[in-house]
């Protein structure tokens, strides 16, 4: 693959990767990520929990949490009347890691591994 051949593949995974780059760039929802991955709980966390431990207010965590259900970064699971909210583990983050793989074999390729 030539150097616009690599970079047309990098420009088409930014494409790929733009709603979950901007659903995980927020500072509010990286906290919400961070208790979603440290509970114990194999369950998911409703959203008043999530409330506790962010302190944040229940409508301002049900908004990041849709952002964050759009992007495809977790999921919900209900069970009767409770939403349970849980890290998404076939997550579109996925599509990170490919970005982040083809920029490497750029820059390996065109910038040797000095500069990496």
């Amino acid at each position: 693959m030539n150097k616009q051949e690599q970079l047309n593949t990098i420009k088409e995974d930014f494409i790929n990767c733009q709603k979950v780059l901007l659903a995980i760039g927020d500072e509010t929802r990286q906290s919400i990520l961070l208790v979603l991955m440290g509970t114990d709980c194999q369950t998911g966390l409703r959203v008043g929990e999530i409330t506790e431990q962010t302190h944040l207010s229940r409508p301002a965590v049900s908004h990041h949490l849709k952002v964050l259900r759009d992007a495809g970064v977790i999921l919900m699971r209900k069970d009767g009347t409770k939403n349970f909210y849980y890290i998404n583990v076939r997550t579109e983050l996925g599509l990170l890691r490919t970005l982040m793989s083809d920029i490497d074999k750029f820059m390996q390729n065109y910038y040797g591994n000095d500069e990496i």
